[in-house]
């Protein structure tokens, strides 16, 4: 009975350690300012009819301070974009911020935070908008010239052709107690809209191609989607594993997060379009993806929708292989 137990004691714990020399052998590889350790400054005067004031806005990338309402691309190589823009809306210039850098340790950590921005006309408040934080792989267009369709004002993704097995971040979330979330749009009543916010991080690989009148289609071939639900303390290494191909069979699938089509993302064409990609249908597990969506919100719910209060806090982000 004892060398039985024993006996098993040494398998269970001999698989265990071949796990952890399995993962130990993954390489692992930090994506370009994924230590979010580095940011360029923005210091953008905002129109005087809403006060002129001057406003600091972040990006990631090489450290630097850009001084002025110019409109920003991204900087030294970096491939990240983020919430925090310049919109210059007839003529008057304004920014927004919800995406910050906040130290840890001897770096820094990038916090998202969901948060309602108000604009203010010779003192009095005309537009409120919920401005959630954001950041992902890809670029603005600046200056935002509007609210309508603010998706068609980014794009998303990165040209990729890698297959990793798994995406690694630290993080730490701080949630909202709002049993609901609210929709402020800047141009209409705030309204309830039923149902949690949770921060999230969207993973996708696509296999790209255009027709000849510049539509942009996509195969989905991996797929990573996590919400979170709660609050928690810095979570480090942590490691979700990417699915590929048709993953509709699998038990960890969620429809309403990670269907074709779930999210709305837009590319520039070879027209210079800012155009929808169009998932159209599910890749095989030998494709070869084309391109690299990532995000990190501190709202899942769409533009505009989300519970002040939310922050999502990331550093280190890295490819597992």
């Amino acid at each position: 009975m004892m060398q039985k137990m024993f006996y098993r004691l040494f398998v269970i714990g001999g698989m265990a350690l071949c796990s952890v020399c399995a993962m130990a052998q993954n390489k692992v590889e930090l994506l370009p300012f994924g230590n979010m350790d580095q940011w360029v400054t923005r210091e953008i005067k905002e129109s005087g009819i809403i006060g002129g004031n001057t406003k600091k806005v972040y990006a990631i990338g090489p450290t630097a301070t850009i001084v002025g309402a110019k409109p920003y691309t991204n900087q030294g190589g970096s491939p990240w974009a983020t919430s925090n823009v310049m919109a210059r809306v007839s003529g008057i210039t304004k920014t927004n911020t919800s995406v910050f850098p906040e130290k840890r340790g001897n770096g820094f950590c990038a916090r998202l935070d969901t948060r309602m921005e108000s604009v203010k006309v010779l003192g009095i408040v005309d537009i409120t908008v919920l401005a959630a934080g954001s950041m992902f792989l890809g670029t603005v267009h600046e200056p935002i010239k509007g609210t309508k369709n603010p998706n068609k004002m980014l794009q998303m993704g990165i040209p990729f052709t890698k297959r990793p097995v798994a995406i690694q971040f630290d993080y730490k979330v701080k949630m909202s107690d709002r049993e609901n979330r609210i929709r402020a749009t800047g141009f209409s009543k705030i309204t309830d809209v039923a149902g949690k916010d949770f921060p999230a991080v969207i993973l996708t690989l696509q296999k790209r191609w255009e027709d000849a009148d510049g539509n942009v289609y996509a195969k989905r071939v991996g797929t990573m989607v996590n919400y979170y639900y709660h609050d928690t303390d810095w979570k480090n290494n942590a490691t979700y594993e990417i699915m590929y191909g048709d993953i509709t069979g699998n038990p960890n699938y969620k429809a309403h997060q990670m269907r074709l089509g779930a999210d709305e993302r837009y590319t520039i064409n070879s027209k210079g379009e800012s155009v929808p990609v169009r998932e159209v249908a599910w890749g095989t597990e030998e494709d070869v993806p084309t391109h690299l969506m990532l995000q990190f919100t501190s709202s899942h719910g769409g533009a505009y929708i989300g519970s002040p209060g939310n922050s999502l806090y990331i550093d280190n982000v890295k490819l597992v292989y």
